[in-house]
């Protein structure tokens, strides 16, 4: 059973979104081609580069289910919102929302923003405190996503919420369907991760 639970730690709730500081940043050919494997291990290339749902391989890795977290659900307007570029290409008005990901003992694995434009909220997640990919795989949506942006950097907001210290590995992907953008999404990983997947890097060259 997935359940949505909003923290009380007033420092854990999102006064606009978490996005990271970037140390580094992919380029498009680094995205296409991966990276060396000094920089980020194989394990973590599949989670961060490859299309399938992350969800879904949390999941697998933990042996629990994936829970959400909701804490934010707002409507931004027309406004960019400081999001990636990418949220031009999605009609507005438009809304954010925000969630932690975690297993369903608590421990928070992921962080993620998703823009919507606001009219196909209620079409695709009409159970909001599940994650995007239960939602879609519910409604057998079709879905391409596209990797735009891997990040690696800081947050001093994620350190707090994740127990851990940075830095972190994030990205930003759009979700096409029927050759419609359908959301852009932010996500950042807890290096908890590395308990199943192992080191991230072994040293990052900036």
């Amino acid at each position: 059973m997935t359940t949505t639970f909003i923290p009380t730690d007033s420092a854990l709730l999102p006064k606009t979104w978490y996005s990271l500081t970037p140390l580094w940043q992919a380029t498009k050919a680094d995205i296409q081609q991966g990276l060396p494997h000094n920089q980020l291990a194989p394990a973590w290339q599949m989670l961060m580069l490859g299309d399938g749902s992350p969800t879904r391989h949390l999941q697998l890795l933990t042996g629990e289910p994936t829970e959400v977290d909701v804490i934010d659900m707002s409507a931004i307007g027309m406004e960019s919102d400081g999001a990636p570029k990418q949220i031009q290409v999605l009609p507005s008005p438009r809304l954010r929302r925000q969630v932690w990901l975690r297993t369903a003992s608590g421990q928070r694995l992921a962080y993620a923003t998703s823009w919507w434009e606001a009219s196909h909220v209620d079409e695709y997640l009409q159970n909001r405190s599940l994650p995007i990919w239960a939602s879609l795989a519910r409604l057998r949506t079709e879905l391409y996503r596209d990797v735009q942006g891997v990040y690696y950097g800081h947050s001093a907001e994620l350190e707090r919420a994740f127990g851990q210290t940075g830095p972190f590995w994030g990205r930003h992907y759009l979700f096409w369907h029927h050759g419609q953008p359908l959301t852009l999404i932010y996500e950042v990983f807890s290096p908890y991760l590395e308990k199943y997947l192992g080191a991230a890097t072994a040293g990052i060259r900036i």
